[in-house]
């Protein structure tokens, strides 16, 4: 770095530090500039990053690193989103509204909560904080369910300890098409404008009190209706119900208490939470990182599964909004894949809906397109979606949506979001049925194999410590896509950039091969990696899966080694 790089970040981290209200914060950046000082590169090059700009919002709100500095999750960063979002809300009502703000259990979490409610009120807004840390199913939930203006949550689901993040919502007043979605654009811009507008954070006003603190109640009346999305636990239902063995994990976030009432609610009683994991930690110990898609995540639930004899494992990500599955195929516990629970329940439901074209089922353009043919063997609508449950819960008339990262929305009119919570619910139901009938999800998904054919997913991800590398990369292969997939022509090559299968332009490549095979690459909107979401699909034949199934899993080991070479994995 250049002495006058160093010299400015040191200059703008000063004006900073005095502007910070945040004692622990001040004090970390002070370190930094002493490190600096004395000559240490590496502080310098840590400084010029914590100075390189505001923490960006977006349409995931923000979501970043903790500590000091305006490129930082701070107390100093959040008091600014609060007073942008206050602003906008405002502007958009033309009067005061309502904000009801929701927190999970990391690392400042209660803090920036506490901070948005306080700058809130001093907005004059009405501001209602959810008693304890919550799943964000429930944030979302009460956002509709209180005719909120607006909703934050305080979270960063899934993502290291390290990180922390704040999720915007907004009311039916504001968005009457979407009401509790996340924000989409223009809003996104609207809010980061008047973020940008914001003076020192001294200047923001803060109250001391007036925000309501919410009763419990309003998590008992989300998990009441939760629990009611399945027939009330009656007769020979009660006792299928009370017969299946359960293992939990929240992965040591802030579910196991919430999940727990649901399934309770719901007759479904048997279940065993991993110890280890079931009290909230902001550190997630047991884990490399607190996504159950990461390997190992749910080792230690699929133990006990093991030693307990249970009947399904449910896993569900630290805010509750996404779940895993994990069920016994061929003798071995196996997690399924976030498009095999999308099908299952997206042919459930559809089965129950059959024969109405406006209901439409949706998913991400990423997910597999094996919905869509559940869709039209039921005669219903499909809509493919950008990535994210902001665009899925825009879809018209969305009966069901999902995404293969594990999120699913089964009941838009209680959260109009992926709800790890009601997934629970309805996965444990459907687990219960098929037990009472001396089936499994095992056969459950041959049964699907039957009827649409064999459809593999597979993701393969590049994680990158320098952040310049991932557009470095996108531009390599959108200007030089490969000619073959798995030994297959390719026959489609698209730069989602400008627009692809009828959706806004995106930053991506699609790749379509003559074997059916598809693969589309694009960078995480939430995680510091570019991502390919790879799939397969192969007929059955005279009704044979396990041959399709094993057709299917040669070609994805061929496609498989192809994209890790395109990614340098």
């Amino acid at each position: 770095m250049d002495v006058s790089d160093i010299d400015d970040a040191a200059v703008a981290a000063g004006t900073w530090l005095a502007d910070d209200p945040d004692p622990a914060t001040r004090a970390e950046l002070k370190s930094v500039l002493e490190a600096v000082a004395a000559g240490d590169t590496d502080a310098a090059v840590d400084l010029a990053d914590r100075m390189s700009g505001l923490l960006q919002f977006g349409t995931a709100g923000l979501r970043g690193r903790l500590g000091a500095g305006p490129n930082r999750m701070n107390r100093a960063v959040v008091i600014r989103a609060a007073a942008g979002l206050s602003s906008y809300v405002t502007a958009q009502l033309g009067h005061r509204g309502t904000i009801v703000v929701g927190y999970d259990a990391r690392h400042g979490s209660t803090e920036f909560a506490h901070d948005t409610v306080a700058v809130a009120v001093a907005a004059g807004h009405r501001a209602l904080l959810l008693p304890s840390p919550l799943p964000t199913p429930v944030l979302a939930y009460a956002v509709k369910a209180l005719g909120a203006d607006a909703g934050v949550m305080v979270t960063a689901s899934h993502n290291p300890a390290w990180d922390n993040g704040y999720k915007v919502y907004l009311g039916a007043s504001i968005t009457p098409e979407a009401a509790g979605a996340q924000i989409v654009p223009p809003h996104d811009a609207g809010i980061a404008t008047l973020i940008e507008a914001v003076g020192a954070v001294a200047g923001i006003q803060r109250a001391t009190s007036g925000w309501e603190v919410l009763s419990p109640s309003v998590v008992d009346d989300y998990a009441a209706k939760v629990a009611a999305l399945v027939p009330t636990p009656q007769g020979d239902v009660a006792t299928r119900r009370a017969g299946l063995k359960v293992v939990l994990t929240p992965i040591h976030g802030v579910g196991d208490a919430t999940v727990r009432q649901a399934l309770t609610a719901a007759g479904l009683t048997d279940l065993t939470s991993v110890p280890e994991q079931a009290e909230p930690d902001p550190d997630f110990p047991t884990v490399a990182f607190p996504n159950p898609e990461e390997p190992g995540a749910i080792d230690l639930a699929l133990k006990l599964a093991t030693t307990i004899g249970a009947d399904v494992v449910i896993a569900n990500d630290p805010d509750t909004d996404r779940c895993a599955v994990a069920t016994v195929i061929d003798g071995d516990w196996r997690m399924l894949h976030g498009d095999v629970v999308g099908s299952l329940l997206g042919e459930r439901i559809a089965a129950a809906h059959a024969g109405q074209p406006e209901a439409t089922l949706a998913n991400s353009i990423v997910s597999s397109r094996q919905l869509a043919a559940i869709a039209k063997r039921h005669g219903l609508a499909h809509a493919n979606t950008l990535t994210g449950f902001k665009w899925i819960s825009r879809a018209p008339h969305l009966l069901y949506g999902y995404e293969e990262a594990l999120g699913y929305c089964a009941a838009p009119a209680l959260v109009l979001d992926k709800d790890g919570v009601s997934t629970a619910v309805l996965i444990a139901e459907l687990v219960s049925e098929l037990k009472a009938q001396g089936r499994t999800l095992a056969d459950a998904i041959d049964n699907l194999a039957l009827h649409y054919g064999v459809y593999l997913s597979s993701q393969v991800s590049a994680r990158f410590d320098d952040l310049s590398q991932i557009p470095e990369l996108m531009t390599r292969l959108l200007a030089s896509p490969p000619a073959t997939l798995a030994g297959s022509v390719v026959t489609a090559t698209d730069d989602m950039n400008d627009g692809f299968a009828g959706l806004p332009p995106t930053n991506g490549l699609h790749l379509g091969a003559e074997s059916g095979a598809r693969v589309i690459i694009r960078p995480s909107g939430t995680e510091p990696k570019v991502k390919a979401y790879l799939e397969v699909i192969e007929e059955v034949e005279a009704g044979d899966v396990r041959g399709a199934r094993g057709r299917a899993d040669s070609a994805m080991a061929a496609l498989r080694a192809d994209v890790e070479k395109l990614l340098g994995v």
